[in-house]
């Protein structure tokens, strides 16, 4: 396309006060990354690729259902039962030709997620499930990806950027709001509590205003702030985040640490982990006829110096159980979360011939009670 063609299809926007020909040049180089094509994908998808973007990166494993239709308006009758990014992709290319689009017709996974991200600029999160949300959340804030975040159910929406950078720092992540996944079933999905078919347009199109801000350098971000609209009165509110102390310790420490959680089972709530409370924590440490095993990544702090334990990451635990000759084995990390997901492993591993445990509430409410007792 010469730059007659690219004046004409830009310049209702190249014309704008404080936006030009360099915000739309950065526009043209840059990489976005849409995390499903639904409800919020599918708007997101169609303002990026008309307001320029130069390569768009597509994940879902999904096809076209006759249900999608009342709000996934990429699509089309002809289209059910076809992939939905090859039917985006198909529609999206006759309204912008230039754009370079990379196809993922696969699921979102741990084990891609590292892959996929790296080879883009700004991540942009449609997906409709906790576990994907906290997967590339973990994985955008160790890639130091800026993320931007969309969410709707019934009749409200949200909005946020996540872990942008501002003032040479991250701004809050999603953590930072939702430290933990919700329990199975406090949270009802779209497919359970239903949605307004015009609502993922709505907020779609504000996580794709959020998204050229970030390119551009335009405008105020959503940054360290979660937007929420309702459809019934039109009410909205700015709920003001920061940064959690502790965020940190529930994020995996590294992608090799990544790659080995799993995000299904953290978000099910569904396996069964024997769990244990500080007291009887302490009397099987006394005791010592259990190996105490510290799950978090060999860096992290607070150093445990208290009592006697072996360290093994969550990552390497798999690789190294020859390690665990004791009968009854309790593992910790900082919070519960990745002990839990140490137990399930071991569980899995040694059946009924071990009794595994983890501690509840982690390290920190361990030495929450120590301090309480001094």
């Amino acid at each position: 396309m010469n730059n007659d063609q690219l004046y004409e299809r830009y310049q209702r926007q190249l014309i704008l006060k404080g936006f030009g020909a360099e915000a739309q040049q950065k526009l043209l180089s840059s990489s976005v990354l849409v995390i499903g094509a639904g409800g919020l994908g599918c708007p997101v998808l169609q303002y990026l690729v008309a307001a320029g973007v130069g390569s768009i990166g597509i994940v879902d494993d999904d096809v076209v259902a006759l249900s999608n239709l009342h709000r996934q308006v990429l699509y089309n009758v002809q289209m059910i039962g076809r992939s939905k990014v090859e039917c985006a992709v198909e529609v999206l290319q006759q309204s912008n030709p230039q754009v370079k689009f990379t196809v993922y017709n696969e699921r979102f996974t741990n084990k891609n997620a590292t892959a996929i991200l790296s080879a883009f600029d700004v991540v942009v999160d449609g997906s409709d499930n906790f576990a994907t949300r906290y997967l590339v959340n973990d994985a955008c804030v160790l890639l130091n990806k800026p993320l931007v975040y969309g969410a709707i159910s019934q009749y409200e929406g949200q909005v946020a950027v996540f872990n942008a950078e501002q003032n040479n720092e991250r701004t809050a992540n999603y953590r930072d709001i939702f430290p933990h996944p919700p329990k199975e079933g406090e949270v009802l999905n779209c497919a359970e509590a239903g949605v307004l078919g015009v609502l993922p347009g709505i907020i779609g199109s504000m996580m794709a205003n959020e998204t050229i801000k970030l390119i551009t350098g335009t405008g105020v971000l959503l940054a360290n702030k979660l937007f929420t609209y309702n459809t019934l009165n039109n009410q909205t509110y700015e709920l003001e985040l920061s940064k959690q102390a502790d965020t940190a310790s529930l994020i995996p420490a590294s992608i090799q640490a990544l790659e080995q959680t799993d995000y299904e089972w953290l978000c099910s709530n569904s396996a069964t982990v024997n769990e244990i409370d500080v007291a009887v924590f302490n009397e099987m440490v006394v005791e010592g006829k259990a190996a105490i095993v510290d799950v978090r990544e060999k860096d992290e702090l607070p150093v445990v110096t208290e009592f006697s334990h072996m360290q093994i990451s969550l990552s390497q635990l798999q690789q190294h159980t020859a390690w665990l000759t004791e009968d009854t084995i309790v593992v910790f990390c900082m919070s519960g979360k990745r002990s839990a997901q140490a137990a399930k492993q071991l569980n899995d591993l040694f059946g009924a011939s071990k009794k595994i445990y983890s501690l509840k509430g982690g390290i920190q409410q361990w030495i929450q009670q120590q301090k309480q007792t001094v």
